[in-house]
């Protein structure tokens, strides 16, 4: 009896043919209503996009507490269905623009894996 075939959710596999995989640093744009969104992916699947992340609104202010050491509310665990998704992609710097991740490693000397959850960072988000 021939198996039947299954396509891998993102959690079975290690990365898309695009190169965002579990742990990437990605945008998020999103329609009705239109928002963009910054972080950590977590899972891509049928359903939607889980990640951990903040409104990209909020950066400067985010990133503004961390440098200065004022409590912020930090990153939350986020879902948004694929019917909202209007783009996802990593990152990505340039040689004149470092990414948003590289911005903030640069401006708080942390790790990210440190800021993300400030507390049992898994080793992918470590570096």
């Amino acid at each position: 009896m021939p198996a039947i075939a299954q396509t891998p959710s993102m959690t079975e596999t290690t990365k898309t043919k695009s190169g965002i995989k579990r742990g990437s640093s990605i945008l998020v744009v999103l329609h009705s209503p239109r928002e963009k969104s910054w972080g950590v992916l977590d899972e891509i699947g049928p359903a939607g996009v889980f990640m951990r992340g903040l409104d990209l609104n909020s950066f400067d202010d985010w990133l503004h507490s961390v440098v200065h050491e004022e409590p912020f509310i930090g990153f939350g665990d986020l879902f948004f269905p694929m019917w909202r998704i209007e783009r996802v992609s990593l990152d990505e710097g340039t040689p004149e623009i470092p990414s948003l991740r590289d911005q903030v490693e640069r401006r708080t000397g942390r790790p990210f894996g440190q800021l993300l959850s400030g507390i049992d960072t898994p080793p992918e988000l470590a570096s």
